[in-house]
């Protein structure tokens, strides 16, 4: 993985020219939300399907497909 001052350099080259500071802070916390699920799940951290199926249903979504 490259250093994080590689890693802003890049973000910065895929934004676009009329990108604003809530557009950086949107990716940043993006990439560090799926930096630490990469994390979670190398040290096995899963939601088991019985959780997932329980959030589900608090949103209101049919998770029986």
């Amino acid at each position: 993985m490259a250093n994080l001052s590689q890693q802003i350099h890049e973000l910065a080259d895929q934004l676009g020219p009329d990108a604003t500071w809530d557009d950086v802070i949107e990716q940043a916390q993006f990439r560090k939300a799926v930096q630490e699920g990469i994390t979670a799940a190398d040290k096995g951290e899963f939601a088991s399907e019985e959780d997932v199926r329980r959030v589900f249903a608090k949103w209101g979504v049919d998770a029986s497909a």
